[in-house]
């Protein structure tokens, strides 16, 4: 039988599409068999509330509607040099300047709040949304993640895709602190080294990594309350969009 895959509106990013940090957390599980990293590269929009195929070999494995090509999804190691975090009080403090508070921030969106109001992780108006609003502090942005415990799994722990979708937008943000509002996720590469806790808090960063032409490279990383590294991870970003 054709195994499948769903990304239940509940998880877009733009209106139309999956979150890309969530769909690549939700995707990353047929490539990965518990710990390790994972690269998903995304072809596609991803549809939402409609069955996808999921389709493996000894390439990887890959998510198709239809004809068309989703996603590609394979393990991946790499080496993320992460800065060090600013405090979690510099970070209380920049937390009202996030990008995802700004009032018509996107002429698609008149008289709301964010570029992506209604992203399941930066949306300030999603309703059940993560509420990762992240905000320039220093050379990097940063945002204090308040989790719910109504997220739990099982064990009582976040879903590793909750993680996953916490380090995406991060991402985007961190060049809009240089002025470029660059174009939608391409691909995420992340680790999760350590179960996230339902209902803690925690500190998440990104940085600027480099640009190669129309490539935008970022990293992010999640901490707990106690410094402890939990996530991380690449995105890359191709394109920009006028302000």
């Amino acid at each position: 039988m054709q195994e499948t895959v769903l990304i239940q509106e509940q998880f877009r990013g733009p209106p139309q599409s999956g979150n890309g940090g969530y769909v690549g957390g939700t995707f990353a599980k047929f490539a990965l068999a518990g710990t390790g990293e994972a690269e998903i590269t995304l072809r596609a929009p991803i549809p939402l509330d409609v069955s996808l195929a999921v389709n493996k070999s000894v390439d990887g494995v890959t998510v198709t509607h239809g004809e068309t090509l989703i996603a590609a999804v394979k393990r991946a190691a790499y080496d993320l040099q992460i800065p060090e975090p600013p405090s979690w009080p510099e970070v209380e403090r920049a937390a009202p300047s996030s990008y995802s508070l700004l009032k018509n921030d996107n002429p698609l969106f008149e008289g709301r709040r964010g570029f992506h109001p209604i992203c399941f992780c930066c949306g300030a108006e999603h309703d059940d949304g993560l509420g990762v609003f992240a905000a320039p502090v220093g050379e990097q942005v940063a945002a204090i993640w308040k989790t719910k415990t109504a997220w739990a799994d099982d064990s009582g722990n976040l879903p590793s895709e909750f993680l996953w979708t916490a380090l995406d937008c991060p991402g985007q943000f961190a060049y809009r602190a240089q002025g470029v509002i660059t174009g939608m996720l391409g691909r995420i590469t992340a680790k999760v080294h350590h179960q996230a806790k339902a209902g803690d808090a925690f500190l998440i960063t990104a940085w600027p990594i480099r640009v190669e032409g129309k490539k935008h490279f970022a990293g992010s990383s999640m901490f707990d309350a106690s410094g402890k590294l939990v996530a991380e991870a690449t995105t890359l970003r191709i394109g920009t969009r006028d302000e």
